[in-house]
C-alpha cells in the first residue's frame, strides 16, 4: 500500500461519495434538466466521468490528456447507467493510485502543461469534483431536490 492510498484515500472517498448521493436523488427524466446557456444536468453527469477517466490515464501514463470522449450518447440519459459508470471509474482510479509505487510517488511527476507530483494531481482531480458539485448543486436546487446534509455542509 502507497502513502496516496494510505493517508489521503481515506479522505478522498468522501468527496466521491458525494456524486453518489447525487446520484440517489436523480431519475433519468431530471438528467434532461437545463439551465440556459448551460448543457443538461445528465451531459454535466458524463463530462464529469470523462475527466475522471482523463486522471485515471494520467495516473498510469504520467501525461494528462483531456481528449477523451464517452462514446455512448445514451449514458446521459440514464441514472442507473451513469452509476455503473461512476463505479466503474473510482475502482480505475484506486486501482491505477494504487499501483504507483512509493518510488513513483516520490520521483516521478505527471506532465499536464505543467509538472505536478502524483499526490497533487489527485488534490487537483477532488478540487474537479468541488466544482462539479458547485455546478451540479445549481442544477439541484433548480429542481427542487432535498440536498442530503453532506451536500449541505461541504457544497451548497
Amino acid at each position: 500500500m502507497n502513502s496516496i492510498i494510505e493517508h489521503y484515500y481515506p479522505t478522498f472517498v468522501l468527496y466521491q461519495a458525494l456524486r453518489g448521493q447525487m446520484m440517489d436523488l436523480l431519475v433519468d427524466e431530471d438528467l434532461a434538466f437545463t439551465l440556459p446557456g448551460n448543457p443538461s444536468l445528465g451531459a454535466l453527469c458524463v463530462e464529469i466521468g470523462e475527466t475522471e477517466q482523463a486522471y485515471i490515464d494520467s495516473f498510469r501514463t504520467f501525461k494528462q490528456d483531456f481528449g477523451y470522449r464517452l462514446d455512448d450518447p445514451e449514458m446521459s440519459g440514464r441514472v442507473g447507467r451513469l452509476q455503473e459508470w461512476y463505479a466503474r471509474l473510482d475502482a480505475e482510479l484506486r486501482a491505477a493510485v494504487e499501483a504507483l509505487t512509493e518510488d513513483d510517488l516520490q520521483n516521478k511527476v505527471i506532465e499536464r502543461g505543467f509538472s505536478v507530483s502524483p499526490q497533487i494531481q489527485l488534490t487537483i482531480y477532488n478540487e474537479a469534483l468541488l466544482i462539479f458539485y458547485g455546478k451540479a448543486s445549481v442544477y439541484l436546487k433548480a429542481l427542487k431536490k432535498t440536498l442530503p446534509k453532506q451536500w449541505a455542509d461541504w457544497i451548497a
